[in-house]
């Protein structure tokens, strides 16, 4: 495999990771926003809130490492 495809290949499964932790923080969201209207606040709430901020640092992650590989790519 040459290193085009192999880079090119590393970008889909990024792409791919980042729909995944998109769709779950769409997902904890609609789930914490549920609790918080139904005035149901316990551990289940305070769980989604606090992965809240760790999904949105994975989403920055992903796009960093997409960039880069996108660099990568542009440089060969």
């Amino acid at each position: 495999m040459s290193k085009v495809d192999e880079i090119k290949a590393r970008i889909d499964w990024l792409k791919e990771l980042f729909k995944i932790v998109i769709t779950i923080m769409v997902a904890d969201i609609a789930g914490v926003a549920k609790l918080y209207i139904d005035n149901e606040i316990g551990i289940l709430f305070y769980m989604g809130a606090v992965l809240l901020p760790m999904f949105s640092i994975a989403c920055v992650t992903i796009s960093r490492k997409i960039e880069a590989h996108l660099n990568e790519l542009g440089e060969l």
